[in-house]
């Protein structure tokens, strides 16, 4: 049996781990900043990707402020783009990072730097990382994160290129693929030796940019591979935004621990797809729910992941930076209630 009272991080490791746990773990895989924690933290946009003190800041609101049973530092895609050559507009308060250029022609020209872990962007994260751990010591889960090959590859490529690529050259593709791979394994170890406990592997496979088919035949072989390299340092949650259902069983043989599952996929259907061969977290919408709902609509669409299968709850992707923080401390509170009532019913 679970103990009367676990810590943050030790339940949330219980459910990958599929042991018992006290209360249903609320996390956030991808990024839970707001316009409205930055202020309470002191801690702004754009200032938090490159500045490791205010990006462990503003990533601790999510426990400290919120009640989320983890803290996730990264809160964009862009930091290894940043350090690979990418010019970046790192946006504004209210305004996400977006690239502007991308320097690479083909894959024969990406080289590797020997010092990636050093480069300013991706020394942010690890050092926030560090300081978290230092903060919360074993208590908190932190959530480490990394841009996968395919979404690194338009990232640097470009995304039309690349598109127009796996239509035309798509062994040049597969090259994309198998040269960038290095990048997001060697940040993986390297966030788990600064202190993550998972890592959440952002690749933006949606049914818009490749088709499942594709993915079968020039990434899957890849997200495999990264798994059996990464997953004795902690467990993986794949992120891949919009309708995914046509690839769900793909996913299912990456070997990856958990998917985030976008709010626009059936919850049941994936939940009846992936069986018990992957955890599910996520489906909580945000533009509609979280930005322009009300607590009361927070409450049933949690209420409504609980009910469904879900055991790991989170919010959809990442955050719409003015969500009000009352909806995001109503996750946590309607997760509570609701674990409260079924042990009731079980009394």
């Amino acid at each position: 049996m679970a103990r009367i009272e676990m810590t943050y991080r030790e339940r949330v490791l219980a459910v990958f781990n599929k042991q018992p746990y006290d209360k249903t773990p609320i996390i956030s895989p991808t990024s839970v900043a707001t316009v409205e924690s930055m202020k309470i933290a002191s801690a702004f946009f754009p200032h938090v990707h490159t500045n490791s003190d205010a990006m462990a800041a503003l990533a601790a609101t999510g426990h400290d402020l919120l009640g989320f049973d983890s803290v996730t530092p990264y809160f964009s895609i862009h930091q290894e783009a940043a350090a690979l050559g990418c010019e970046i507009n790192w946006g504004k308060k209210d305004r996400l990072p977006k690239i502007i250029s991308s320097p690479l022609m083909h894959p024969d020209d990406f080289i590797f730097p020997a010092n990636f872990l050093d480069r300013r962007p991706i020394k942010t994260v690890l050092q926030a990382i560090k300081n978290l751990r230092k903060k919360y010591g074993n208590k908190v889960a932190i959530i480490g994160k990394v841009i996968g090959p395919w979404t690194l590859a338009y990232h640097l490529h470009g995304t039309a290129n690349l598109l127009l690529e796996t239509i035309l050259e798509p062994q040049t593709v597969r090259q994309y693929l198998e040269t960038l791979v290095k990048v997001p394994i060697s940040f993986a170890h390297a966030q788990f030796e600064a202190g993550a406990d998972l890592l959440t592997w952002a690749d933006h496979v949606t049914a818009d940019l490749i088709s499942s088919k594709l993915y079968e035949e020039l990434l899957l072989p890849i997200h495999q591979q990264c798994n059996r390299n990464i997953q004795k340092s902690g467990p993986i949650i794949l992120h891949v935004c919009g309708n995914v259902i046509d690839r769900l069983d793909l996913f299912c043989q990456t070997g990856f621990e958990a998917f985030h599952l976008d709010s626009r996929n059936d919850v049941h259907t994936a939940l009846s797809i992936v069986a018990n061969r992957m955890l599910l977290t996520g489906n909580i919408n945000n533009p509609n729910t979280l930005l322009n709902g009300k607590p009361e609509d927070v409450r049933k669409a949690v209420e409504f992941a609980l009910d469904a299968g879900i055991r790991l709850i989170s919010p959809e992707c990442a955050l719409p930076l003015w969500i009000p923080n009352r909806n995001l401390i109503e996750i946590v509170q309607a997760t509570r209630t609701k674990h409260c009532h079924v042990k009731e019913e079980l009394v």
